[in-house]
Parts: C-alpha cells; sequence; structure tokens
C-alpha cells in the first residue's frame, strides 16, 4: 500500500486521494461517500495535511499510510460505544487501522460519523451562547 500523498502538499480533498495507489483510493473514495452520506452538512477540508470533515467541530479524519489507512473518530467514546463492531480491527487512541484487505464497512462508518455528529450538537448546545 505504497503512497505518493507523503511527497505532495495535497490543496484538497481529491489531490489527496489522486496521489494514492488506485486500490486504496477506491476504498477511500468509499470512505468518504460513507462520511458525505451520514453527514452531508459536514464541511470538507483538509487539515494538518489529511482530509478532514466539521461540523459544530472536528467530526472525523483519515489518512493512507504505507501499510494501513486510518480513521481518526476523535472522541475516545467512539472507540467504546462501537466496541464489538471494531473488534477485528487495530484501534489506538482514537483511531481505527484498516486496510485494502480489510475496509471499514461503509454502514459501520455511517454509524459511527451519525454518532459523532449527535455528540458534536449535544456539545454545542451545552456552550453559553452569545449576546
Amino acid at each position: 500500500m505504497e503512497s505518493k500523498a507523503k511527497t505532495l502538499a495535497a490543496g484538497n480533498v481529491d489531490e489527496y486521494l489522486h496521489a494514492l495507489p488506485e486500490d486504496v483510493q477506491i476504498m477511500l473514495y468509499e470512505l468518504r461517500k460513507a462520511i458525505k452520506t451520514a453527514a452531508p452538512m459536514a464541511e470538507e477540508l483538509m487539515s494538518y495535511q489529511v482530509p478532514t470533515y466539521k461540523y459544530k467541530g472536528a467530526l472525523v479524519h483519515f489518512a493512507a499510510f504505507k501499510n494501513h489507512c486510518s480513521l481518526v473518530v476523535v472522541n475516545k467514546q467512539i472507540l467504546s460505544i462501537f466496541e464489538k463492531e471494531l473488534m477485528s480491527f487495530k484501534t489506538t487512541g482514537m483511531t481505527i487501522h484498516f486496510t485494502t484487505d480489510k475496509p471499514l464497512p461503509n454502514d459501520l462508518v455511517q454509524k459511527i460519523v451519525q454518532v459523532r455528529v449527535k455528540q458534536n450538537e449535544e456539545a454545542d448546545a451545552l456552550k453559553p451562547k452569545k449576546r
């Protein structure tokens, strides 16, 4: 899973994905589609040189590396909430690791993103309102 992405500074998500090997591109385009389906209101941008989705704060990020890809879920509770569904994936911190041989299921990605949206909405509702 060799990646050209580290040698290029992508200006947007399409450029980031285009720099990857074809099999990784296909998998991450599916991941991107699942994220956008679950959170169509989310802003898509590059942050810290990786694709990032924001809605009332950071929702998720994803990245491609030499031997795996990662979905950063931004909130550690997600790994506990989806512990059973994620048992067959390596997780570290707030990150789920996956490969082209074992991609994250789209329905699971959508569920994770939907919970992240709810978490961000709840956190936003607790913020003091500006006058």
